[in-house]
């Protein structure tokens, strides 16, 4: 990097996965745009957490609130963080819902698909088109050792396993992993690296409900790594992203599953 912190937005970073990604970045020395959900929780989880990772005073920390489904959120969510940065150099696309009630794909409702999609797939694929024009607009000089910016897509093992009690879920994530190759795609040829990372069976609070359960299948040999994966582990993924150590992989799959991916007899 050069001695101005890259600038590096990632969505729904207040807690579980974003947090540990926020975390991941402050600590490798970047600077961080930290997007939360519109709820006074998201707000104050925030807060701390800006405090938490401010220890350098070359980094900057800014807390901004927008939801990633609404297109006038998105774009006023970036006009603040150039105003307060002058640069957006990566984004890392985290944000992402559970469906509100787990139900079986005869009997789910619409209203619930919609919601997921607009969420998890429709907001992502946008706020990426509005962050790829500036990259590719701006005259600012790159501040990252993979060029000039960077995109990862965060995904689910949901993209490609089928849980019948969460179709609507499954869904927006396989169409997400599709986002992931078209904006790889097309931005090749400038120098923007596009990757996804597919998380397991993490550790979170959109995880909780189903502690007992996941337990019993890890402990069946479920994970050949035989753990939850964590906000930390996603973390260190993004970090070595971010910080170019995969120059010639834009595309790329990158699954952080404790080997859940493997196929075996």
């Amino acid at each position: 990097m050069t001695n101005t912190p890259a600038v590096i937005l990632v969505t729904g970073a207040s807690r579980g996965l974003g947090r540990g990604i926020a975390i991941e970045l402050a600590s490798g020395g970047y600077s961080v745009a930290i997007n939360y959900a519109c709820n006074k929780q998201a707000a104050e989880e925030c807060e701390a957490l800006c405090k938490e990772v401010a220890s350098d005073p070359n980094q900057q920390f800014l807390p901004v609130q927008a939801d990633v489904s609404d297109p006038t959120a998105r774009k006023a969510m970036l006009e603040t963080i150039i105003e307060k940065f002058g640069r957006i150099d990566g984004l890392v696309s985290n944000a992402g819902i559970a469906p509100k009630v787990r139900a079986d794909i005869t009997e789910a409702s619409e209203e619930s698909f919609q919601e997921l999609i607009k969420t998890n797939l429709q907001g992502p694929y946008f706020l990426t088109q509005e962050v790829a024009n500036h990259l590719l607009n701006t005259k600012q000089k790159p501040a990252l050792n993979s060029g000039k910016g960077m995109i990862v897509f965060v995904t689910s093992i949901s993209s490609h396993t089928a849980s019948i009690s969460r179709g609507d879920y499954c869904i927006s994530k396989a169409g997400l992993s599709m986002a992931a190759q078209l904006w790889a795609q097309r931005l090749s040829d400038e120098n923007i690296p596009v990757y996804e990372l597919r998380p397991g069976i993490m550790k979170t609070d959109m995880t909780s409900a189903v502690t007992e359960k996941y337990d019993a299948l890890i402990a069946d040999g479920l994970v050949p790594q035989h753990r939850w994966g964590t906000p930390e582990d996603l973390g260190k993924a993004v970090l070595s992203l971010v910080d170019g150590n995969f120059p010639f992989s834009t595309g790329a799959v990158i699954d952080v599953d404790g080997g859940f991916q493997i196929r075996s007899l």
